[in-house]
């Protein structure tokens, strides 16, 4: 779990939308997203003029070696958005030269097609020339769909999976057409089909979402996903003071919140990351050290989960290692980690907890005032 604090301004929600962009780059392709985002003048650094540049490393598995993937977004001779580089590379061990997996630029490139014979003596790289059908096109998404190429399908299915939260109230108070939905959305909008797939197919996880409910948001005894007369889903919540249960329109925003949190960290099959802005809006404050230990148990499950806050009572609940803040400097954005900061590292020794640290102004930049 990584926790970012900062003011506004200074880089927290375009450190989450980087993210973003690489999920939509490769779902659609990297002029759409672009284009979701105002263009390439919009996304590009201020004052820049090259590529637009990604480095990731990342481990397939707790075995695996680390694979380094890099991605380089221009504009071609007419304006219009290319991958002008795509690198996919990992070298097993400290030594030995580092095989190219997949090595692509403008929409045609080579990859490995003897992968498994990686790190035996004396073993070669076979390659085998690929062609996409449009330069904007990520070669990770054409070539991850094909099991011989292992390391680029792993890659694949780390992106598609990461879930950048832009959740919305009155999103998820809206009922659904009936049909069938197994993840939460980014915007909320689908959590009754979510909620009635969880009920149906996974029990014991819902009844588990049910207890957690039951503790944290008083009077609230189940939660039912059922289907209306014209063939929609709704979501009701009974109280235990009434005989009838509340559609969830009536039902408050916090109550709407904290059960679209818990549907979302307790996926059958957990995202690799997630990232959501501000999770304490709507919440009362008592409830964000247990949503803290939420987001955390959903890491010892083998998920990753960055958050954005502005809350000293959620920061209260992290530890000083999940810490990090953004500054501005001459435009761009800087972060720091509170467990390299001996004063704080001190402090919280001591019994400070770090959400009044921070308001408290021992973090220094990450409040409106330097």
């Amino acid at each position: 779990m990584v926790v970012f604090l900062g003011a506004n301004g200074s880089g927290k929600s375009t450190l989450f939308d980087a993210f973003g962009f690489l999920h939509d780059s490769l779902v659609d392709n990297v002029r759409a997203a672009l284009t979701k985002r105002g263009g390439f003048k919009e996304v590009i650094s201020r004052g820049e003029k090259g590529p637009i540049e990604f480095e990731i490393k990342f481990r397939p598995g707790p075995s695996e070696p680390l694979v380094t993937y890099e991605l380089h977004i221009d504009l071609d001779e007419k304006g219009l958005p290319i991958v002008s580089k795509e690198l996919l590379k990992y070298r097993r061990g400290q030594y030995g030269k580092p095989w190219h997996f997949l090595d692509f630029s403008r929409g045609s490139g080579t990859a490995i097609i003897n992968e498994n014979e990686y790190g035996q003596t004396g073993a070669e790289e076979k390659r085998e020339e690929q062609k996409l059908d449009s330069p904007d096109i990520l070669a990770i998404k054409g070539l991850g769909q094909f099991q011989k190429f292992k390391q680029v399908a792993a890659f694949r299915r780390l992106i598609e999976g990461w879930h950048v939260s832009d959740f919305h109230i009155h999103a998820a108070r809206s009922s659904q057409d009936a049909g069938y939905a197994e993840h939460l959305s980014p915007t909320g909008e689908n959590l009754p089909l979510v909620s009635q797939f969880l009920y149906e197919h996974y029990p014991e996880k819902f009844h588990g979402i049910l207890r957690k409910m039951e503790q944290r948001v008083p009077g609230v005894k189940s939660v039912e996903a059922t289907e209306t007369e014209d063939g929609r889903i709704v979501l009701r919540f009974q109280d235990g003071s009434f005989k009838d249960p509340f559609v969830a329109r009536y039902v408050s925003d916090g109550t709407i919140k904290m059960f679209a949190y818990l549907v979302l960290l307790n996926d059958p099959k957990p995202h690799p990351l997630l990232c959501i802005e501000e999770p304490e809006n709507q919440l009362h404050p008592e409830l964000l050290y247990e949503l803290a230990e939420e987001f955390r148990s959903y890491t010892e499950e083998g998920g990753q989960v960055f958050i954005s806050t502005h809350s000293p009572d959620f920061v209260n609940g992290v530890q000083l290692q999940e810490l990090f803040w953004l500054t501005k400097e001459e435009g761009f954005s800087q972060v720091s980690r509170a467990s390299d900061n001996d004063l704080l590292r001190n402090l919280v020794r001591e019994g400070d907890l770090p959400g009044y640290l921070w308001k408290q102004g021992f973090f220094h930049g990450a409040g409106p005032s330097l």
